[in-house]
């Protein structure tokens, strides 16, 4: 193996190209390496695949460093399936994007560039990264992971494509943060084109086949996610919610953002072998004690199933309580949970579109027409509605054992879809205008 006595650059995570030398003590494998993409800098690293973690309470620097000393290369370790210099001839013709640290500093303008959007989990930037414009998203690692884990997936999420999903471009490490580069998509998320604030009354998905649509898409995104993605290893996504939704401008079709987030971040639950020589699952370092209730995982309102409030453990039955939450939002127009005001107690109650749901549902259809987006004028097939509303209903059963398959659901809701279409042809309105999805 060619060796190098650089010093290497910490936040630097794509290795130099070698050069090719005649020797006769090289292996085959080491003379046909090939460096992970044109931007790799001037240095050589040979990495260890023993002890090799990226752990969030330490930094980036001192992790490559004391694996570095003394360790031999991946190309010619046992244990190693893949290396970044050889991730190239691995995933011909897709290949994941190792960014340099630096690049993303500068694309953020150090991160003092207008963030794209944040919350308290994520921040993100919307920025230029080698002549593509991307959106950066800054996470923290959930838990240690090993390097060639890490790698692996980033391989894989890449060179996985589906119509319904925005896609990963690469990612890189600094500290214990990761950050996600994905392309960016042109459009609103889809709580905004179904609540806008500047005029409640308007709403892009102002008719019912652009709902089924985006229901569509958003069925078989997350069944290509359960199912397709990874050769057959399928991944959980614990990120469904309508924020999280691109509504793509002209054709109004749904995107899923933050795919791959939870294998990248370690959300994801990994299992651990005790004393007694069981396999459990591993509890999340997100998992908080409260008080007598036990154990709860930070996540998002409205959208968490019941045993993941109490497990902190993403499944892809948890991704199905979600996107029937999303369901009953795109059929009512309704937030997943929201705080009125009650006038009879002074104080504020809280309303579940779940629970609404639930309630329209029991009046034979009457309440359903009341409970349904106005803003849709009683212009949608009221059968197909009333199956929908019944997926989006199973879909959040407390039992996750209840709850349908992302595959079975993805095939219903196009059954749907198709019903939608011939009643469209029959009945519904013609329409010769456009529509922006600007605010109002």
């Amino acid at each position: 193996m060619c060796k190098s006595k650089k010093k290497l650059t910490t936040q630097v995570m794509e290795p130099k190209q070698k050069p090719r030398r005649s020797s006769s003590s090289k292996s085959p494998a080491a003379a046909k390496k090939l460096s992970l993409n044109d931007h790799d800098h001037d240095h050589q690293s040979s990495l260890s695949t023993s002890q090799n973690l990226i752990s969030p309470n330490g930094s980036t620097e001192s992790f490559i460093l004391n694996n570095l000393k003394n360790s031999q290369s991946w190309a010619s370790s046992k244990s190693s399936r893949h290396s970044l210099t050889s991730l190239k001839g691995v995933l011909f013709p897709e290949q994941p994007h190792i960014y340099n640290f630096t690049e993303i500093r500068s694309a953020t303008q150090n991160f003092l560039k207008d963030p794209f959007s944040s919350s308290s989990t994520s921040t993100s930037w919307r920025c230029l990264l080698r002549g593509q414009e991307m959106v950066v998203i800054q996470r923290k690692f959930r838990r240690p992971m090993e390097t060639d884990e890490l790698v692996d997936q980033v391989a894989m999420i890449c060179r996985s494509h589906h119509s319904s999903l925005i896609p990963l471009k690469g990612a890189s490490v600094s500290g214990n943060y990761i950050y996600l580069v994905y392309e960016y998509t042109q459009g609103v998320n889809l709580s905004e084109a179904l609540r806008n604030r500047r005029n409640p009354n308007f709403t892009v998905l102002s008719n019912w086949i652009s709902r089924i649509q985006i229901a569509s898409d958003i069925a078989h995104g997350l069944d290509y996610i359960h199912h397709s993605t990874g050769l057959g290893l399928g991944f959980v996504h614990n990120h469904i919610k309508s924020t999280s939704i691109i509504v793509t401008e002209p054709s109004f079709h749904a995107k899923i953002c933050h795919f791959g987030t939870a294998e990248l971040c370690g959300e994801t639950p990994t299992e651990i072998q005790d004393s007694d020589s069981e396999i459990k699952p591993k509890k999340s370092p997100e998992l908080k004690k409260c008080g007598s209730k036990g154990l709860k995982f930070e996540g998002t309102r409205g959208y968490m199933a019941p045993e993941f409030q109490w497990t902190g453990m993403a499944t892809v039955k948890s991704d199905v309580y979600a996107f029937g939450v999303v369901v009953l939002e795109l059929i009512s127009g309704k937030e997943a949970v929201k705080y009125e005001f009650d006038e009879g107690t002074g104080g504020y109650v809280r309303v579940s579109v779940i629970e609404t749901a639930v309630k329209a549902s029991e009046d034979d259809g009457a309440g359903l027409r009341g409970w349904v987006d106005k803003r849709l004028k009683d212009s949608y097939p009221v059968e197909v509605a009333e199956k929908l509303v019944r997926i989006g209903l199973e879909c959040v059963e407390t039992n996750p054992k209840n709850r349908p398959d992302m595959g079975r659901v993805a095939g219903r809701v196009s059954q749907l879809y198709l019903e939608s279409k011939t009643w469209a042809e029959q009945f519904a309105p013609l329409t010769d205008f456009t529509v922006s999805l600007a605010p109002r």
